[in-house]
């Protein structure tokens, strides 16, 4: 889920990249966004009491200090938090340090990999000689998920032509134990053609009462209007788009049509059934089917 969510939230901002130059710049400004929200989750952990709740003891916080460092895309401002009695020693990025290259595939593995705070914390003594204790593992990913989770609560367009809603199974470790979890997919075209990742969900399974909640989730959002859903056929699931946005055309999505289609064609035929389906569907113009 979390590598699904950095991935969209890469995705929001894409819209607006138009040269190599704006992506180099993105990328820094998410590595900025992240390293200082794992330093401030950092200090949270030192001071031992969240920002603007009462102290626990005389120490507190003491404004930031400005600390320019060289990453793989190039130098980045960072501001480091300071405390007022000068004993935070930051371990992600030490108050000498002046390079963080490799810091990517850390991140990613973070919040990708599944990993337990122990190893995240052998990960960051390997590749950083970061002595980290898994509390403050858990105080700097809670921190970077703040920001997460205002991309999953962004408001949406009002209108959008296409929406493919859809459900992977994925396995995630859970409690020390590797299950089995439904995510919940919803991918937008906007007016202007391009793609959008409109969301992503996670439960038990892909229930009926579940599938309602996302798309009231979706209304709230400010998603007044979908032309067509495209859907992968699951009993009961038009209905629930189609009671949130009765205007809605059902359409099942190329695979299942497909599928369905071969139900009616002997084994011996898929091949060559399947490669003359594909340029149905695959025809830009109404008169080129004539010819197939």
């Amino acid at each position: 889920m979390n590598e699904k969510q950095l991935h969209a939230l890469a995705a929001e901002f894409a819209k607006n990249l138009k040269t190599p130059e704006d992506l180099n710049q993105f990328s820094r400004m998410l590595k900025k966004i992240t390293v200082e929200a794992a330093l401030n989750g950092e200090l949270t952990d030192h001071l031992g009491y969240e920002k603007h709740q009462p102290g626990k003891g005389k120490n507190a916080r003491n404004g930031y200090t400005s600390k320019t460092v060289i990453c793989d895309e190039g130098e980045i401002e960072i501001e480091t938090p300071r405390d007022r009695d000068c004993t935070f020693e930051p371990q992600l990025i030490k108050k000498n340090q002046t390079r963080i290259t490799g810091m990517d595939e850390q991140i990613i593995a973070l919040y990708a990999k599944g990993l337990s705070n122990q190893e995240i914390v052998e990960m960051f003594k390997e590749l950083y000689d970061a002595d980290v204790s898994t509390s403050l593992i858990s105080r700097v990913t809670d921190a970077v998920k703040e920001r997460v989770m205002e991309w999953q609560n962004r408001p949406l367009d009002a209108v959008y032509p296409i929406v493919y809603p859809d459900c992977i199974v994925v396995k995630v470790r859970q409690d020390g134990r590797i299950i089995n979890k439904s995510v919940f997919v919803a991918l937008g075209v906007n007016l202007e053609g391009h793609k959008e990742l409109l969301g992503l969900w996670i439960a038990e399974n892909e229930g009926a009462k579940f599938r309602a909640n996302v798309l009231t989730e979706l209304q709230n959002r400010g998603l007044k209007d979908i032309f067509i859903a495209c859907v992968d056929g699951l009993k009961g699931f038009p209905e629930a788009i189609n009671a949130v946005y009765p205007k809605t055309k059902i359409q099942l999505c190329i695979v299942h049509l497909v599928r369905n289609s071969l139900k009616f064609v002997s084994w011996k035929d898929y091949k060559a059934v399947t490669a003359d389906l594909k340029q149905v569907y695959q025809a830009r113009r109404k008169h080129k089917l004539a010819k197939i």
